[in-house]
């Protein structure tokens, strides 16, 4: 089935955040209840045709601050050339520097050029230095998830933002009450193309809207349970989850379903 239209109705519901009376969560429940999976490896095209086997990997990852490119440092830091194909030192003959596995991309309007994870091309595909291929022994894939499986730890600890929050966008706006008063709104969505900027409309091939990617056993806030902790703390989670068993509660009745859900 073709990609669902991007413009199909949702369902929202709003919490007041349990830990910060001024931050109210905004959150799709037509998402967050949907039956979306990551299928790298299992299906997925890629979103560029010319690069079927690296995913959304294909531009590297734009680091969210410094704090963030210096978690993947010390993860990094940690990889073997078992876990990395494009490990820069295999034989161990040096410790692996920064310039080996970070790169940047131009600012837009005049600002300064953004921190990037290293763009390289291995085997005629473009992609981020950590995108292991088909192939390779340690496995295909991101070297910084294997290396979180391999500890036994959750891969959003080691991997940068922009990556683990995939496919859940967070975005943040102020807003003005009548009363003069104003708080904090966390909007919690769809990871959609139009999450990518202007260009994620020019994407040969993308997931979130694909019935392929709408076959996982469990909701998806259930399957993504640590990164919406992290995105929203653990009081926050807890009542979205309460909120979200009462929404699939309603079963065929329940209000905006994804399309791209088995019917």
């Amino acid at each position: 089935m073709p990609e669902v239209d991007l413009g199909f109705p949702r369902a929202w519901y709003e919490l007041v955040d349990p830990d910060d009376a001024d931050q109210v969560f905004r959150c799709d429940l037509t998402w967050l209840t949907s039956r979306y999976r990551c299928i790298f490896g299992g299906g997925c095209a890629g979103i560029y045709a010319d690069a079927p086997d690296v995913g959304c990997c294909t531009l590297g990852a734009h680091f969210a601050d410094d704090e963030d490119e210096e978690r993947v440092a010390v993860a990094v830091a940690r990889l073997t050339p078992e876990l990395w194909e494009g490990h820069p030192a295999p034989d161990g003959e040096r410790p692996v520097a920064r310039e080996d596995w970070t790169g940047e991309a131009p600012g837009e309007d005049g600002e300064e050029p953004a921190r990037t994870t290293r763009v390289v091309v291995r085997d005629g595909q473009q992609a981020c230095t950590f995108a292991n291929r088909p192939g390779f022994a340690g496995g295909e894939g991101c070297a910084l998830h294997a290396l979180a499986l391999a500890e036994g730890r959750e891969p959003l600890e080691l991997k940068p933002d922009v990556c683990w929050q995939l496919p859940i966008h967070r975005s943040f706006r102020e807003v003005e009450r009548p009363d003069d008063t104003s708080y904090t709104e966390v909007t919690l969505s769809e990871y959609d193309r139009r999450g990518w900027g202007p260009g994620g409309h020019d994407l040969d091939w993308y997931c979130s809207g694909n019935t392929e990617a709408h076959d996982a056993p469990e909701p998806l806030y259930v399957t993504n349970e640590p990164e919406l902790v992290a995105l929203m703390g653990r009081g926050a989670y807890d009542a979205l989850a309460q909120a979200c068993e009462t929404h699939l509660a309603a079963g065929r009745h329940r209000l905006a379903p994804h399309p791209a859900d088995p019917v």
